[in-house]
């Protein structure tokens, strides 16, 4: 069997290191995908793509039209468009797909979780009387806080939130994980924060400010992932690459 051709749609640090061992074999075609939604993306160390595909049927030309004979979407857990994009291309031209997505984070004894279906379900579940609010949901899902401007927010995203919200009482952070306890204990003090809107990515990269929220007594509405897509998911860099290997054996050295 020939290289085998792999479209990875990206973004995430999974994705990332997927790409690093894939390089690092050297036997194989990858191009890396991004959504080109941050300003500033991490070098990355495969040939990249940025930008969408124009939709699900445009991405199936896309993998027919580049030969690819393997799909991974190891995009974002909450890129839910992307995903199912991902799931019926892969249909669509009986290409094989998986997925890598990293474990959820468990509720752990102390923590005070109240969990949501949705950024706006999180929203409004902050009740009527003002609070002190650490919006850690990404620039994309901040405009949802103009729902309920009585509370006071600190939003935090990689590149600034565009337009800047409505409200009167909002500052923002910019900044970029991985984020330690000690970091977020500062941050959530100094700002005062009593309550928490996270989703629940998972990973490490941002769980400083689960592990902060348990430490300091404070409530975290935690938004909920959508169910998964029918495309077969892994959970880690090494399942994903045992996968490769089972799809596109390495070549084995020969006795002598």
């Amino acid at each position: 069997m020939g290289r085998p051709r792999i479209l990875i749609l990206g973004g995430t640090s999974e994705a990332r290191l997927l790409a690093e061992a894939l390089a690092a074999r050297g036997d194989g075609d990858i191009l890396l995908s991004l959504a080109g939604r941050t300003e500033k993306p991490a070098a990355q160390p495969v040939p990249v793509r940025v930008g969408g595909f124009g939709g699900a049927a445009a991405l199936a030309d896309f993998l027919k039209a580049g030969g690819y004979q393997l799909l991974i979407d190891a995009t974002h857990p909450f890129a839910e468009r992307i995903s199912a994009n991902a799931a019926f291309a892969a249909e669509a031209t009986g290409i094989v797909a998986i997925a890598l997505r990293r474990p959820e984070w468990q509720r752990l004894p102390g923590d005070r979780w109240r969990d949501a279906p949705s950024i706006p379900a999180a929203i409004a579940a902050l009740g009527p009387s003002p609070r002190k609010v650490f919006l850690a949901t990404g620039r994309q899902g901040a405009h949802h806080a103009e729902a309920a401007p009585h509370h006071r927010y600190l939003v935090r995203s990689v590149d600034p939130v565009e337009p800047p919200l409505g409200l009167d009482h909002v500052d923002y952070v910019i900044d970029r994980g991985p984020f330690t306890l000690e970091g977020e204990c500062d941050l959530l003090r100094r700002h005062d924060i009593d309550v928490i809107v996270a989703k629940n990515s998972g990973g490490g990269a941002t769980y400083a400010k689960i592990e902060a929220a348990r430490l300091l007594g404070i409530d975290v509405m935690m938004v909920a992932r959508a169910p998964a897509s029918t495309v077969t998911a892994v959970d880690t860099v090494e399942a994903a690459l045992a996968v490769i290997d089972h799809l596109f054996p390495p070549a084995r050295k020969r006795g002598v």
